[in-house]
């Protein structure tokens, strides 16, 4: 079961929204001009309920199918961009400066009009589909917001799925695995307040300087040395800030990073070595030490039976060799992982060529993906609740 025909009939068009999101990004939950456009669409599909303003900028849109029936499978896609500023050169470049789609989430919105438009014609299933825009995605948690608006009880999900494009795996292929896909996400801020003193009398000052810095190559041993080798954790240190003048030891100091795990216990466990490692060295020197450890993003979780239903709709669409079902946990991090948590469901990487990668400067959604993100969506749903 290859790509839809009538989904590859409008791809150019599909392509052409996407271009023009591409152009227009947005920040954060400030969406206002996508998610109106997205809403515009839904309605103009003749969707049999399209409600803006969930999750404070989210778009929900309700498809029914020819026939009744129990399930109502919910699809996500992202609207947010990022705070970068482009350099690809394209003709439909950012015209925002500082602001770009370097995520792909101008893509990921565009597929799932695109699924809209084709369900709401065809309506070949028994049951319902629920499309669902979010805002947020980077950093913002817009996942949560809408899962904390009510949304999956108020529009009677019973499954959902999430799909994000990824670079270096080639357009046409498919990566997913049950259970940890992606980590969760903390941060970390460590202030020290020191003793400040002139630079040529270090003797008189605890050096908030010199004790960031052991600070900094001390945390690097928590992973290499407190976490099992066999389990997975990520700590970066990201920024330093202290002083302002080459002749002055200041008194205070901060620095701040992230750490991402897949599992609780190692979660735990990091935090507590960073507060301990933190406070013993800044007690060493005599220094003051305040540790604060905010958690972010939980683990992106799939659910096995619906990751390998997933798995199954993709290779119909690209050829069960094109689907990895087996892929390497990310480290990166996601807020689907809310609606997950919410509902049993799965998320999806779908291969989007040789291009630079997420989060860069560089970076563009391939349009040849289009039809194979869309076909996936259109026959998630049929293939899920057969007429």
């Amino acid at each position: 079961m290859p790509i839809v025909n009538r989904v590859a009939a409008f791809a150019e068009d599909i392509a052409a929204w996407r271009r023009d999101f591409h152009e227009n990004p947005e920040l954060d939950y400030d969406v206002h001009r996508t998610a109106g456009i997205v809403a515009e669409k839904l309605k103009s599909f003749g969707c049999d309920e399209v409600v803006a303003g969930i999750g404070r900028t989210g778009v929900v849109a309700v498809i029914k199918g020819r026939l009744p029936g129990d399930k109502v499978i919910g699809m996500r896609a992202d609207m947010d961009a990022l705070p970068i500023m482009e350099a690809t050169g394209k003709p439909y470049a950012s015209k925002t400066p500082g602001k770009m789609h370097a995520c792909g989430h101008d893509g990921h919105t565009a597929m799932l009009l695109g699924a809209a438009k084709y369900l709401a014609e065809t309506r070949n299933f028994a049951g319902t589909a629920v499309v669902i825009f979010q805002p947020a995605e980077e950093g913002g948690g817009g996942g949560k917001a809408m899962v904390d608006d009510g949304m999956m009880d108020r529009f009677g999900v019973t499954e959902v799925y999430g799909m994000h494009n990824m670079p270096g795996l080639p357009v046409g292929a498919f990566a997913l695995r049950p259970g940890p896909l992606m980590a969760a996400a903390d941060r970390f801020t460590i202030e020290i307040e020191g003793k400040g003193a002139h630079a040529a009398k270090p003797h008189d000052s605890i050096d908030t300087v010199f004790i960031l810095s052991q600070i900094v190559s001390a945390l690097q041993g928590v992973v290499a040395r407190n976490v099992d080798p066999l389990e997975s954790a990520v700590l970066s240190t990201t920024m330093i800030h202290a002083g302002d003048a080459y002749n002055v030891l200041p008194q205070y100091g901060s620095l701040k990073g992230t750490v991402r795990t897949l599992k609780p216990e190692v979660q735990d466990l990091v935090e507590r070595r960073i507060s301990e490692v933190a406070q013993g060295i800044a007690a060493m020197h005599g220094a003051k030490c305040t540790v604060d450890y905010a958690r972010g993003y939980p683990v992106t979780r799939n659910h096995e039976s619906q990751t390998a239903f997933a798995a199954r709709v993709a290779g119909e669409v690209v050829g069960g060799d094109n689907v990895n079902l087996d892929a390497p946990p990310v480290m990166g991090a996601e807020d689907f992982s809310y609606m997950l948590e919410s509902r049993p469901g799965a998320f999806i990487f779908m291969g989007n060529g040789d291009t630079a990668g997420l989060h860069h400067h560089e970076y563009d959604f391939d349009d040849n993906a289009i039809p194979v993100g869309v076909s996936y969506w259109a026959r998630l749903v049929e293939t899920s609740m057969p007429t």
